[in-house]
């Protein structure tokens, strides 16, 4: 693995634009492609082989959680306990998620997975790969992103309910948009009937006691880019569980138990000679160089690393009351203070392709930028 430097495209804003990612520059850079990433092939094989395997394991922990009730560990309101086992016992369909990784003097370890709404799908499936034919289309990449996604929307197809497939997410952000609309369009090549709805506007028949569109149409089936753990608090969460049509929420209920940090301290218990896991524990004591993490948080937010009694970085944020994990440090390599963690994406079951995101922190965070990869 190599940073490369190199010019940008000539115009490169126009080009990433023609392509529909609106949201490439903020206040601060987010794509960027002064440089690239390098790997070789049997490290992208070793990616792709550690990502299938920490996927069969995190299968095999959300069983365990259920079967031991372990739901307090994860603050999971106990009404939504039967649903969500529900959800697991009827298989509902998961079409993606993303295992942040660290990949440091030829180790590779798991830091989080983001397993319910995660984002950068669009510049890792489709902006980085023109980039690539730009800059040298003899090279390849760790990428088929977008011919897993809609060959999953065909296998997923009988398994939802006749009629629309509705897509969701939140008014106010464009990169939630950008990633909904990618993920409907090959949603709409695979054949599937669609209607974009935004999540402010998700409505409730309380005569019907049935989700409605802006059309007044009952929601059958339903992607939504909005955290479980927000929907559950919230009173229109309630309704979920009094829906008499049953509504398929994708991602399903069931990933609420993955998208959790506290599935850390349970994989480890449960796989601790898998070397692609740290040591996590639910108390503190354990380790002298951690990580401590709020089992729900977003962004890199309330993070602590620590290494012994020196704090190295410490973030801010309102997370960290549902309680917190302590996952043994393992530091993001650095290359020439930037700090790139590995999102590898799973797709229908299966490992599916690769985006960075590079700091220049330790803390990975809203502020980090993508930078497009190869192999060579």
């Amino acid at each position: 693995m190599k940073r490369i430097t190199i010019p940008p495209r000539n115009n490169w804003q126009k080009a990433v634009e023609q392509l529909g990612f609106g949201f490439h520059t903020t206040n601060v850079p987010y794509w960027d492609e002064s440089a690239y990433y390098a790997f070789s092939m049997d490290e992208i094989l070793l990616i792709e082989k550690a990502s299938a395997e920490l996927w069969d394991l995190c299968l095999g922990a959300v069983q365990h959680v259920i079967d031991h009730d372990l739901y307090h560990l994860f603050a999971i309101p106990e009404t939504f306990i039967p649903y969500i086992q529900r959800t697991w016992m009827e298989d509902h369909p998961s079409i993606y998620g993303r295992f942040d990784l660290c990949y440091k003097d030829g180790q590779l370890k798991l830091l989080e997975f983001n397993a319910d709404t995660p984002t950068s799908l669009y510049e890792a499936g489709i902006v980085q790969w023109f980039w690539l034919q730009d800059f040298d289309k003899a090279k390849d990449q760790f990428n088929s992103i977008h011919e897993k996604l809609i060959a999953y929307w065909k296998y997923a197809r009988p398994y939802l309910y006749p009629g629309n497939l509705h897509f969701a997410c939140v008014k106010q952000s464009l990169e939630d948009l950008t990633n909904t609309e990618y993920i409907r369009d090959c949603a709409i090549q695979a054949g599937l009937d669609t209607r974009l709805l935004f999540v402010e506007d998700i409505g409730w028949d309380s005569d019907d006691q049935v989700f409605v569109d802006m059309q007044n149409q009952p929601i059958r089936n339903i992607f939504k880019l909005y955290p479980w753990e927000w929907m559950v608090i919230e009173e229109f969460g309630a309704n979920i569980l009094a829906d008499r049509s049953k509504a398929l929420w994708i991602e399903p209920a069931w990933k609420m138990i993955l998208s959790n940090k506290a599935i850390l301290p349970i994989l480890w218990e449960l796989y601790p000679d898998c070397p692609y896991l740290l040591p996590a524990y639910f108390e503190p004591g354990h380790l002298t160089d951690y990580v401590k993490k709020p089992i729900l948080s977003r962004e890199g937010a309330n993070i602590e690393l620590i290494r012994g009694n020196t704090v190295l970085q410490q973030t801010d944020g309102d997370y960290g009351g549902e309680g917190h994990i302590y996952q043994q440090l393992f530091t993001l390599p650095s290359f020439d203070g930037n700090y790139p963690v590995l999102g590898s994406w799973i797709i229908g079951q299966e490992p599916a392709g690769m985006g960075i995101r590079e700091a220049g922190n330790l803390v990975t965070d809203n502020l980090s930028r993508f930078i497009p990869h190869l192999i060579v």
